[in-house]
C-alpha cells in the first residue's frame, strides 16, 4: 500500500494503491473519488481528485501511511458517498533488521541466503547485494512493503529458494544522497533490531 501526492508533477491528486496488478485496471468515479479496479473487479486502488479541499497535504512523492492519513482519506470517502471499508495494515513495513546467518544460494554464485531477525521474527531473504554479510544491521522491507518505485514486496522464490522481504539498498529507499554503488544500506549498531525504518524522513 502507498499514498503517493505530488501536486506541481501531477496535480492536485492523492494516489492510493493497494496492490500492483499487471492486468488491464478499469475505474469508477464517485465524485472526486476514482476507484481502481483489475479485471476480477478487485479494489486496487484509488485516486482523489481536488484532495486540497478536503485534506493539507505537503510533500512531493511517497508519503508515510499513518492512522492520522488513513482516518483522513475515510472522511472524503464518507464526503463522496463511497462506501468502500479502508482497512490497511499500518504495521511497520520498513524496519531495521540483523543479518544473523548468510549462506551462498546452491544453484546462483552471486545470490545469498540470509537468515535475518527483525524483531519479532526471522525472516529468510535472498539477496544479490555484493557487500551483504552475517552481523550487519540493514534494512528489511517486509512482505507488503511498497517501495518508493511502487514495487509491492511479496513473498517468492528465488531459482527455487524462499524468501520473504527485500534487504534494501540507500537508492532502492530513495535516500537523500544514496550512492550509486551496487550494495545495501549498512546501518549502525546504534540502530535497534526491529525498530521501524522512516524512509520518508
Amino acid at each position: 500500500m502507498q499514498f503517493v501526492y505530488n501536486k506541481q508533477g501531477i496535480g492536485d491528486v492523492l494516489i492510493i494503491t493497494l496492490n500492483q496488478k499487471e492486468s488491464e485496471v478499469t475505474h469508477e468515479t464517485i465524485g472526486d473519488v476514482v476507484k481502481l479496479l483489475d479485471e476480477d473487479g478487485q479494489i486496487v486502488g484509488y485516486n482523489i481528485f481536488n484532495v486540497s479541499n478536503y485534506l493539507s497535504l505537503t510533500g512531493n512523492g511517497p508519503l508515510e501511511a499513518t492512522e492520522e492519513l488513513v482516518n483522513d482519506v475515510k472522511s472524503v470517502f464518507e464526503k463522496n458517498d463511497v462506501q468502500d471499508e479502508l482497512n490497511i495494515d499500518l504495521t511497520p513495513k520498513f524496519v531495521v533488521g540483523y543479518v544473523k546467518e548468510m549462506a551462498p544460494h546452491e544453484d546462483a554464485t552471486k545470490l545469498n541466503v540470509c537468515q535475518v531477525d527483525v524483531g519479532d521474527e526471522e525472516l529468510q531473504i535472498v539477496c544479490g547485494a555484493p557487500n551483504v554479510e552475517a552481523g550487519q544491521k540493514v534494512v528489511v522491507a517486509k512482505v507488503g512493503a511498497m517501495m518508493p518505485t511502487g514495487m509491492l514486496i511479496k513473498d517468492s522464490s528465488l531459482r527455487g529458494v524462499a524468501s520473504s522481504g527485500m534487504i534494501c539498498s540507500a537508492k532502492e529507499l530513495n535516500l537523500p544522497n544514496a550512492s550509486e554503488k551496487k550494495g545495501i544500506l549498512v546501518l549502525s549498531d546504534d540502530y535497534e533490531v526491529g525498530a521501524p525504518f522512516n524512509i520518508y524522513a
